[in-house]
């Protein structure tokens, strides 16, 4: 880049949050295994048509697809044996014997029939624990037939098996939010399922965007424009597709984060000269400063129960997490002590882990930390890992890697025993968060 003023024209495209395709799909690639896995088997949906054919093999493929990508499933190929795959099936000691002899843990089994609506369909279906011999139950849903409502079924059915079989909140019907980058000049904002399918853009930049937050509903996201020429943070209603300017003070308006109630953002400003943290109402008003010390005072994060505030500090020499109540009243106490640079914190839902970016050898890789033992764990290898981020139901994070100088986004399990990727053909991925369905 040569050493003089480029002056360059911003264009912003607003899309309405709709359907849309940025013409790639993620790939997936899953490494490690969990604890224990449960042997369990899905049985095709039965059908009457050739339509509800289509619809149950996309829900059977998406089905098995999440299932595997948790790693706490061992799927195991079905038996020619279709008495026993009915829906209706009876179950008596006899049923639950001969699966659990065909070393099976967990049955599901379910139908597709004709909705009340033209083009809708009804998808049913039971999870029984075969090895128990307990009908765990299921639902019935109503949808229309196509392959984006299979899908989102599909996630439903997921979110049940998951929950019923090993306690863990579903996650599958989550979304993810992350920013590709095409050359210098081509941002996108994209919005996708948590498995990287059905990706729909909702804005489109030629100025970074950076820094996105999910609203606790996950209906509005903010996030960090360089638009205007400088950073501005926005605030965007994705149904609509209609955004809001947040904070635009003098200098730098960056780091955005939601309190878990959803009324109060906090985020950075430099217009009193240094980097200090603020609070404000969604809304933008009742503006307030929370750090005084003079440092760099950045990246905050909101404790699971709204009480204290997680940032990233030099006030102490080096980059380190501190935490803060949320009046700001009492002085910051610093959380990090290992290692010289430990930063971008983030607050697990559940209030038990707090995950950050740490430097090892030169490497920027994924930390979490019990919150209550105090005791640390890598859950990366780098070298440039960063923008962590919790899936909403704690077990999980996302965040971004680079490999072999491509951009591209991880996932991990917080125990660090199960690990995905997500990467696109052409094009980098970062800053990634994960949100609630609204």
């Amino acid at each position: 880049m040569n050493l003089r003023q480029i002056t360059l024209k911003i264009f912003v495209i607003y899309l309405s949050f709709l359907p849309q395709t940025n013409g790639q799909s993620l790939s997936i690639d899953i490494t490690g295994v969990g604890q224990t896995q449960i042997p369990i088997a899905l049985a095709p949906f039965s059908v009457n048509t050739e339509d509800e054919q289509k619809f149950s093999k996309t829900l059977n493929d998406v089905v098995q697809a999440n299932l595997r990508r948790t790693a706490a499933f061992n799927l195991l190929p079905l038996p020619p044996l279709n008495p026993l795959l009915r829906h209706d099936l009876e179950l008596s000691a006899e049923f639950f014997d001969t699966w659990k002899n065909l070393g099976t843990h967990a049955l599901v089994v379910g139908s597709i029939e004709p909705g009340g609506k033209k083009r809708d369909v009804i998808t049913s279906f039971r999870v029984l624990d075969t090895l128990n011999s307990i009908d765990l139950g299921g639902l019935s849903l109503e949808s229309p037939n196509g392959s984006l409502e299979a899908r989102t079924v599909a996630h439903k059915i997921s979110d049940f098996i998951l929950e019923s079989l090993t306690g863990e909140p579903g996650f599958f019907s989550t979304r993810i939010a992350y920013v590709v980058r095409e050359g210098f000049t081509k941002h996108t904002l994209v919005i996708s399922d948590s498995d990287g399918f059905n990706e729909r853009p909702a804005l489109q930049s030629t100025a970074p965007i950076i820094s996105l937050a999910w609203s606790p509903k996950g209906d509005k996201l903010a996030y960090v424009s360089y638009e205007t020429g400088k950073p501005v943070i926005f605030i965007h209603t994705l149904i609509t597709g209609k955004r809001k300017i947040f904070a635009n003070f003098k200098g730098s308006n960056s780091s955005p984060t939601w309190s878990p109630d959803g009324k109060t953002l906090a985020f950075v400003l430099t217009k009193d000269g240094s980097s200090q943290i603020y609070t404000a109402s969604s809304e933008g008003k009742n503006l307030k400063r929370i750090t005084r010390v003079r440092a760099i005072n950045t990246e905050p994060t909101f404790s699971s129960d709204g009480k204290n505030i997680f940032f990233t500090s030099d006030q102490g020499g080096s980059p380190q997490v501190y935490v803060i109540e949320r009046d700001g009243k009492k002085r910051p106490r610093r959380v990090t002590f290992k290692r010289k640079f430990n930063a971008r914190p983030v607050a697990g839902p559940n209030g038990g882990f707090l995950a950050y970016v740490t430097r090892i050898q030169g490497n920027f890789v994924i930390a979490i930390k019990n919150l209550k033992t105090n005791e640390e764990k890598m859950l990366s290898r780098g070298p440039k890992d960063d923008s962590p981020s919790f899936a909403p139901n704690g077990n999980w994070l996302i965040f971004s890697s680079s490999i072999r100088n491509k951009e591209v986004l991880s996932a991990v399990s917080v125990d660090g025993k199960v690990k995905t990727r997500l990467s696109l053909e052409s094009g980098n991925i970062r800053s990634p968060a994960w949100g609630n369905i609204p």
